[in-house]
């Protein structure tokens, strides 16, 4: 991502956390009728102890010198959560993180990592990399989503596929939740990765081609771990429900672990037993 781009994206986050924000909860007055939701550019100001006209620059993408404690005082005043400070630095100050190729090597899973795919039998599993790009799954989870087997390796991202897979929009109940979520945990990396034009061109494709997916990345939600509670309708299996735990696995390729876990006091469980016993992979829909 270049530095225009770069904050173009500090830019749309800083407008969206000051309309979220609303005068009672900033504990400041009402006042008159507004004609836009949210805190004044100058009340931000205000709340951090800086000059309009700077956070006025800030907040319009204009490269100017910033400081980790000034930031810190604007992160205050807009009250955001230690994963949204975590990106407003990304942000601000340009990352460090190599920039990769689209063409990366293939990731190649640890013998480790590949030992928990096998042993969570009947937990849906799915690794990802930094791009959400699916590069490792179980049997369980290629039963309840996708035979990602029959899905070219170019076309296994996560993101892309809960957009254009119906299976998946008509799998999930709360499909709108599940997506949230996922598109919280991809800003991160967008964040921390802002050298990587590979981010660029595909949130261009996305947001030209679906018209939810520009709807929800314009919310600007940021999370390092989503936390959902997935309720699946399958057509056969009928109800499941399922946690999801998230864990980051730490080394050069940054990966995530991403598992789903039967929901206590219900017969997903059993249920994904027994359709494994004689069925076929894939959301049978």
């Amino acid at each position: 991502m270049n530095s225009q781009v770069r904050l173009q994206a500090l830019s749309a986050f800083l407008k969206s956390q000051r309309a979220k924000l609303s005068p009672e909860l900033a504990g400041l007055p009402a006042g008159t009728r507004r004609r836009t939701p949210g805190l004044r550019r100058e009340e931000v100001a205000q709340l951090a102890g800086v000059s309009t006209t700077w956070y006025t620059w800030l907040e319009q993408g204009r490269d100017i010198r910033v400081s980790t404690s000034v930031l810190d005082c604007v992160a205050q005043a807009l009250q955001l959560s230690a994963d949204q400070r975590k990106y407003l630095y990304s942000l601000a100050f340009e990352s460090d993180a190599e920039a990769y190729s689209a063409e990366q090597e293939a990731v190649q899973l640890s013998p480790s990592l590949q030992k928990i795919l096998t042993e969570l039998t009947h937990c849906p599993v799915i690794v990802s990399d930094r791009k959400c790009n699916i590069v490792g799954w179980n049997k369980a989870a290629a039963f309840v989503f996708l035979d990602f087997d029959r899905i070219p390796p170019a076309g296994r991202n996560m993101i892309r596929l809960l957009f254009t897979r119906r299976e998946f929009q008509r799998l999930a109940l709360n499909w709108e939740q599940f997506a949230n979520e996922f598109l919280s945990m991809f800003r991160t990396y967008y964040g921390q990765y802002v050298n990587d034009g590979w981010y660029d061109v595909f949130l261009g494709e996305m947001i030209a081609e679906y018209p939810d997916f520009k709807r929800m990345w314009e919310d600007n939600q940021v999370k390092s771990a989503p936390e959902v509670h997935l309720e699946f309708r399958h057509a056969k299996a009928g109800k499941m429900v399922y946690e999801l735990t998230s864990l980051k696995v730490y080394g050069k390729d940054d990966l995530r672990c991403s598992i789903y876990t039967p929901a206590p006091d219900t017969t997903t469980e059993a249920k994904l037993m027994q359709w494994m016993s004689h069925g076929t992979a894939g959301a049978p829909l």
